[in-house]
């Protein structure tokens, strides 16, 4: 009961949020139900066909190809790869997840990774064209620009602190500490 407890004590801590708003307002606990419900929907929706795109390139693409041009010695060629990977994806971030667990088993540096997940989340190409629109060119030169250098230093930190092959050890089913 322990390693249940322990593995989905998330879960269980919004469950029991989730009862309590419920308890003290019903349609309050009904709308949050029908947004979780309706996230998993699109969730459910969304990620098969990109898992099955991922295990797709795992086959298409080659190891070695993708060592060349984004892993060790690749320079400044792996950033505007993961760049172009990542300005010209579609779909909510949780999408990325598949295609950068995939990268770094193909060798693909930690740095290159990282930027490729931060430009999926700043620089998306239909997310840039809305803020444009919206909130104007400046700002949105700001936002992607300080962003885009942050990725990349975070992304620098992260291959000095963690090595490739320890990352691809990594279970998920261990927990978390």
């Amino acid at each position: 009961m322990t390693v249940f407890m322990k593995r989905y004590k998330w879960f269980l801590g919004l469950l029991i949020i989730w009862f309590t708003v419920f308890a003290v307002n019903q349609s309050a606990g009904l709308d949050a139900i029908t947004v979780t419900g309706n996230s998993l929907l699109d969730m459910i929706m969304l990620l098969p066909p990109i898992l099955v795109f991922v295990g797709l390139l795992d086959i298409w693409v080659k190891k070695d190809t993708l060592m060349t041009y984004m892993g060790p010695g690749s320079g400044f060629t792996g950033t505007v790869l993961a760049f172009l990977l990542g300005s010209i994806s579609a779909g909510p971030l949780y999408v990325a997840f598949p295609i950068a667990a995939l990268l770094l088993k193909k060798g693909v540096l930690v740095r290159n990774v990282v930027f490729f997940l931060g430009v999926w989340t700043v620089a998306k190409l239909p997310i840039l064209i809305y803020e444009v629109a919206s909130l104007g060119l400046t700002f949105t030169i700001i936002h992607v620009a300080s962003g885009l250098i942050f990725f990349y230093f975070i992304g620098l930190f992260f291959e000095r602190r963690f090595k490739q092959r320890d990352l691809l050890k990594y279970d998920p089913s261990e927990g978390s500490a």
